[in-house]
């Protein structure tokens, strides 16, 4: 049976064991509705024009794991940033984990998605805040609202700067053949308050794993939300993130995506503004290596005067390794005094190796500064020969000149355990010890 047939036909089955309102029993078969119209994505749709699905979708997914694995701390403690005291949600094979999880915590409401949707009292803010911003259009977002259940519920409360980080993880274990998980995200972040996050999918042995992950972000006004995704997983990992980002007056929202590991990553970040004077910060590297293949989709929607949005991305592409980029700045008619800025820079060391990238401004405001722009290039002969005739083996010149490319990425991160976690993966990608002063 393909992937598809065996989701519809599960579908009765799911809601069977699932507490749920009326309201969501009819946003759920609307979502599944749209994908069983539209199907997963193909080549032929202009935004997967480079990304292919075919090859993942030949493994028979079992969509609902049979059995509750218990893994302790000690077996999966290096992927957390334990130089840190952290708020933990922990996630294994889909399901939530109380022993790993660490969420006392005062005046926070963090929570289980499966508690958010299915009790009484956060049926309000369900109904304010769930599948408002997430696409109602999107295949794979609408399979995910079908089969919601399960993933982080983070309610930030009005001017509370929330002291420690909050770590997101989901684990696969590899007991089943192969597994389809698919985690929902809630994250509110309520007027004048801050708060970090750091994001993390991780396979724990080779066995295909597909994640079809949905995160919606709500940052009221003057909020500040800091969002790191961390992607470093096995050659049998696959996985389709997508973020939604819903801004309002004078709010900072900053998501990073550091790539580093995994089959194939899609990555689709969208970003829409709802008041003035609020700012948008799309950062990415990608470094990658064999067949792996990493897209990044990514949507500033500018419907307000006087804001602004960055994007940095930086690529390093080895092997046989596939790089997209598909950056788009929408600034509406009203959206006068913006600025936008885009950039996607790459570095290609394999004669195999290769990147698309597709760079796109729509403008109907005639009072903005928007720019992008898009390079492709290999490392620079001239200063690996500077930096060799000083001393400096090649093979260290090579990853001190990858380090510099990537650098304007790394210093952005305000986590300092965070950026020397980040520094150490780099410097493992690039084969140069972290001892090497870099």
């Amino acid at each position: 049976m393909e992937l598809k047939e065996k989701l519809l036909s599960s579908f009765m089955a799911f809601e069977e064991q699932v507490d749920v309102h009326s309201e969501l029993h009819d946003l759920r078969t609307s979502a599944l509705k749209n994908f069983e119209n539209k199907g997963f994505p193909t080549k032929k749709e202009e935004s997967w024009k480079y990304t292919s699905l075919n090859a993942i979708l030949k493994n028979d997914f079992t969509v609902f794991p049979k059995h509750e694995n218990s893994i302790e701390f000690k077996d999966v403690k290096k992927y957390f940033i334990h130089e840190i005291d952290t708020y933990k949600v922990v996630f294994i094979d889909g399901v939530f984990s109380s022993n790993l999880s660490a969420t006392t915590h005062e005046g926070l409401d963090i929570c289980l998605m499966s508690s958010a949707l299915n009790k009484p009292k956060y049926k309000m803010v369900i109904d304010t805040y769930f599948n408002q911003i997430a696409s109602k259009d999107e295949s794979l977002t609408s399979l995910n609202t079908a089969f919601a259940n399960e993933g982080a519920y983070i309610n930030i409360p009005k001017s509370k700067v929330v002291l420690k980080p909050i770590e997101i993880m989901y684990f696969s274990t590899g007991s089943e053949a192969a597994l389809l998980v698919q985690p929902r995200n809630l994250v509110i972040v309520g007027e004048n308050s801050h708060v970090q996050i750091i994001e993390r999918h991780q396979s724990l042995n080779e066995n295909p794993v597909l994640t079809n992950s949905v995160t919606e972000i709500f940052a009221q006004k003057r909020a500040i939300v800091d969002y790191y995704k961390i992607q470093n997983d096995n050659n049998e990992a696959n996985l389709i993130d997508n973020t939604y980002v819903s801004q309002k007056q004078e709010s900072h929202v900053s998501v990073q995506t550091f790539c580093f590991g995994g089959n194939l990553t899609r990555n689709n970040l969208n970003f829409y503004h709802f008041g003035e004077r609020l700012t948008s910060t799309l950062n990415g590297i990608t470094i990658i290596g064999s067949k792996q293949h990493v897209d990044h989709y990514t949507l500033v929607h500018h419907a307000a005067p006087n804001c602004e949005s960055f994007q940095d991305y930086k690529g390093i592409f080895s092997d046989n390794s596939t790089g997209v980029f598909n950056g788009k700045i929408f600034v509406e008619k009203e959206a006068q005094k913006t600025n936008a800025f885009q950039k996607s820079n790459n570095i290609l060391l394999g004669n195999k190796s290769t990147i698309n990238a597709k760079p796109q401004l729509e403008i109907f405001a005639d009072d903005v500064k928007c720019s992008h722009g898009c390079t492709i290039g290999q490392l620079d002969e001239t200063a690996m020969f500077y930096m060799q005739q000083r001393g400096i083996p090649k093979k260290e010149a090579k990853a001190l000149l990858m380090y510099a490319f990537s650098n304007a990425v790394i210093e952005s991160i305000k986590i300092p355990e965070l950026k020397q976690r980040i520094t150490k993966i780099i410097a493992d990608k690039l084969g140069v010890k972290i001892g090497f002063d870099l």
